[in-house]
This record gives C-alpha cells, structure tokens and sequence, in this order.
C-alpha cells in the first residue's frame, strides 16, 4: 500500500516521468514484496527554484538539475537488506534506463503502520479486528 511521490525538475521529458514511475512500481513488485497493482503515486513538476539542494553536494554526492526526488510511505517492517536493494534497484533502472546520474536519484521512505491507511469512504480497511 505504498503512496509514492515524485518530484522533478518540470523540463524533465515525459519519458524520464514514465520510467521513474516504472522503475519504482517494479522494485516495489521485485523487492518489496508489494502487491501487484497497488500502484498509487503522484508526480510534480517544479520550477528549477523549487527543487532545493546544496550546490556544495552532501555525503559525497553532487547533484545536478536533473535530481529526481522520490518519497516512498509505506507499511514498516521491512529489513535493511530490502531497503538496500530497493534503493539500488530504483537508481540502477532509472540510471540505465533515462540515463539520470545514480547521484540524482534520491529516495526516502517513510514507514507507517497498516491502521495509517484508508483506501477510500472514509474506512480503515486494515483496522485491527
């Protein structure tokens, strides 16, 4: 039940937008064990001034324009060794497939619990029993 969201530079082509969104959905599906078709994602555009970043870098990395920021919430409880691959997954895919540097591709999870849901009517549709 992950809520994924993607933020870019709005001269990205829309075919970086399209294998960004892939490049997630798959490494979800592959790695994280989600359900296929529980795709729910939102991508924005941004003025080259509303996406901000230390020019200087930060922990070795330099970004560049191109920095696509990906936010993925989602049910907690999965291993480091998950998140791991799940990160180089989304980098390698979007690296080899857009041909964005592996650097501008930054990717945060927030963990959450299954009652933090409500998938439409106003429900908690994984509500303890």
């Amino acid at each position: 039940m992950p809520l994924v969201r993607i933020d870019l530079n709005k001269n990205a082509p829309a075919e970086r937008i399209r294998i960004a969104s892939e490049a997630v959905y798959k490494a979800m599906i592959e790695v994280a064990n989600v359900p296929v078709h529980d795709k729910f994602q939102v991508v924005t555009r941004h003025e080259p001034d509303e996406i901000i970043y230390p020019q200087e870098g930060y922990l070795g990395m330099q970004y560049s324009p191109d920095l696509i920021i990906i936010q993925v919430t989602w049910v907690g409880g999965r291993s480091v060794d998950v998140k791991k691959r799940f990160f180089r997954n989304i980098a390698d895919e979007i690296n080899d497939r857009a041909q964005v540097r592996k650097e501008d591709v930054w990717i945060s999870l927030v963990d959450s619990d299954r009652e933090d849901w409500s998938f439409g009517n106003g429900e908690m549709q994984y509500a303890p029993k």
